[in-house]
């Protein structure tokens, strides 16, 4: 079992502890969920990303995923749809973000950074490039909605030498042999989506994702996550008792766009959502 997981380890042992696996190691022991707010890097405008960033981690965020602005963003719904096309109105590239992630860096050496959005950009400019300015920026995970581990084959190892986690969805529908082939190749954590559609959309039923999160748990020691529905401190709540982390994205860049011709407000705006969510989670630590 995860024994994808152990080889990246070993690969990356002499190159840098992964800030993913240390900080959940850090939130177990002491029984707390993660809170992982999605932003979409470049939106509204580049500028502002880093800044975004760090008032998420102000506000309380352990793990940082920031979204690589793409064309076709088929896993998500209007909100970050239009936040995407925010980003590349401004021409905002995948070399961008990278920088952004480096800009952080100078800040925060401890923050997890996991990039997350779809292969193209990365095939666009190769995977070799891609994973070594990864390393070299700070990034520590990549989630690409279109690549399953079926998919992933060498670069799996390529990833692993440069210190990156590959990271991978799990849904509802997700048979439980694939799930075991997923939870095999995983590493970091693994996202759950908690419902059927596309981001922003539906109420999730904290309940059946209990339910869900509690056959993977038989299948993996990784971190379960689940993103998707994710809309307040409640919600959070709800699913943080069941999951090892929650990950907010819409609501998040929700809020962005009301305040895209406004951006100095929208780091408060931010804070004053992920501020309720990490209180409400920290509500339901137990000793």
């Amino acid at each position: 079992m995860n024994s994808a997981r152990d080889d990246h380890q070993n690969a990356a042992g002499s190159r840098r502890p992964n800030r993913i696996d240390r900080r959940f190691a850090e939130l177990k022991q002491s029984g707390r969920t993660a809170l992982i707010p999605y932003i979409t890097a470049g939106d509204p405008a580049p500028q502002h990303t880093v800044d975004f960033m760090h008032a998420c981690v102000e506000a309380g965020a352990d793990v940082i995923e920031l979204g690589v602005p793409f064309s076709d963003p088929m896993a998500d719904g209007p909100v970050i749809q239009k936040a995407c096309e925010r980003a590349l109105a401004h021409g905002t590239r995948l070399v961008d973000v990278l920088d952004m992630v480096a800009a952080f860096r100078q800040r925060d050496a401890d923050t997890p950074v996991v990039l997350m959005g779809y292969l193209n950009p990365v095939e666009r400019i190769g995977y070799e490039t891609f994973a070594r300015r990864a390393s070299e920026a700070g990034v520590d995970g990549f989630l690409a909605v279109d690549m399953p581990p079926e998919e992933i084959g060498e670069n799996s190892k390529l990833f692993a030498e440069h210190g990156l986690q590959s990271i991978f969805l799990l849904a509802p529908t997700t048979s439980s042999t694939r799930a075991a082939t997923i939870c095999d190749h995983g590493q970091g954590y693994l996202y759950y989506v908690s419902l059927k559609g596309v981001t922003g959309a539906a109420t999730l039923d904290a309940d059946a994702v209990g339910e869900q999160l509690a056959r993977l748990r038989g299948l993996t020691d990784l971190p379960l996550c689940v993103g998707f529905g994710i809309r307040d401190g409640a919600s959070a709540a709800a699913v943080g008792r069941v999951a090892d982390g929650v990950i907010v994205g819409s609501a998040l860049v929700g809020r962005i766009a009301e305040r895209a011709s406004e951006p100095e407000t929208i780091p408060a705006a931010l804070k004053a959502i992920l501020g309720e969510m990490r209180a409400a989670l920290d509500e339901t630590v137990t000793a």
